[in-house]
């Protein structure tokens, strides 16, 4: 019976025991991770120089932490894409330089998704996006503005619904914006081609860029169009329950896999992937919950001088802040792989 009776106590024992040990590998996984980030920073946050000093000066601007982590997450995309285009130069396999413009183009739509261009009025203005967007952001188009307007005052959402369409509202914005720099590029680099008098073989191999840069062009708008009739639509009717998918770019990436040339199979099997990169995305958008709250957090730790309590914050921050990081990157990635994938399915059907 003692023996019986004395269980319960080396129970707890040992339950207060593992805690402990779980706190302190805990502690130095955070310390690990801050000291990680130190060391990066020394050596500089990416192995391409331009890239390193993109991110030197957004370290100066005023974007919130979820920008910074969105803007970071973006960066390593574009280092991947540039690291893998110098293997492909060296091995001769850009001659034409279709690749490297992509690559101008993709870092261009960064600046100005983050008001670094040096453009006024592409300047961001920091505000908490996941928040109070709702309330201190704009739209820039008076047909979406009118739209979510009449959302908000129908009585068809809840709170939490009316925060899933602003989402989808914001994607829909930025789809515009990105439509808009590639259309200006497009203008730019036919004014300069429509100026050469004698055709060449260059001339010839800037006008299959051209081709090319006009077919993601088309695929943009269609995107466009048909968000936005989506966005009419939910606008008035509310959202429909036995809806497939909840996330825009994957509502996006579901209705262009439908007209691509998939199998059924193959689309199938799309399906299933789409619901597995929507789950990684709802991950990501809570880790940039997360680290939006701690920073608000650690802002207000600073002002109380208790330095105890601050180091514990800025762990805290230091982790979530890697983590959205990570997820940032790895749902840009995904996306991309996606939308490649996507992307050649149309292109087939054109052919």
């Amino acid at each position: 019976m003692a023996a019986v009776r004395a269980l319960p106590a080396l129970t707890a024992a040992l339950l207060l025991a593992a805690a402990g040990q779980a706190s302190k590998y805990s502690r130095e996984a955070n310390e690990g991770l801050a000291a990680a980030d130190g060391k990066r920073r020394e050596a500089g946050e990416f192995r391409v120089v331009r890239l390193n000093q993109i991110w030197e000066k957004a370290q100066r601007l005023h974007l919130s932490a979820v920008k910074l982590a969105e803007l970071h997450s973006d960066l390593k995309i574009q280092e991947k894409d540039e690291l893998s285009w110098k293997k492909l130069k060296a091995e001769g396999l850009d001659e034409d330089g279709e690749k490297e413009a992509k690559l101008r183009r993709n870092l261009n739509v960064i600046m100005t998704k983050y008001g670094m261009n040096g453009k006024k009025d592409s300047q961001l203005v920091d505000t908490n996006y996941i928040k109070d967007g709702t309330e201190s952001d704009t739209l820039d188009d008076p047909r979406l503005e009118k739209l979510w307007s009449k959302a908000k005052t129908s009585g068809k959402f809840s709170d939490e619904e009316l925060d899933k369409l602003w989402r989808e509202f914001k994607h829909h914005k930025e789809k515009i914006r990105e439509y808009n720099i590639l259309l200006e590029t497009v203008s730019r680099t036919e004014d300069i081609h429509k100026n050469v008098i004698n055709p060449s073989e260059e001339n010839l191999v800037k006008e299959e860029i051209l081709h090319n840069k006009h077919r993601e062009l088309k695929e943009k708008l269609r995107s466009i169009n048909q968000g936005f009739e989506r966005l009419r639509k939910v606008s008035h009717q509310g959202y429909d329950t036995t809806s497939e998918f909840e996330e825009p770019r994957v509502i996006d990436l579901w209705d262009m896999a439908k007209s691509a040339n998939f199998t059924e199979k193959e689309l199938e099997s799309f399906r299933e992937e789409l619901k597995h990169f929507e789950a990684k995305i709802e991950k990501h958008y809570h880790y940039q919950k997360q680290l939006e709250i701690s920073h608000q957090k650690l802002k207000h730790v600073e002002e109380t001088g208790d330095k105890d309590h601050l180091n514990r914050n800025k762990e805290k921050y230091a982790m979530l802040q890697e983590k959205t990081k990570e997820l940032g990157y790895k749902v840009k990635k995904h996306l991309q792989d996606l939308s490649s994938r996507i992307s050649q399915g149309l292109q087939h059907n054109e052919l």
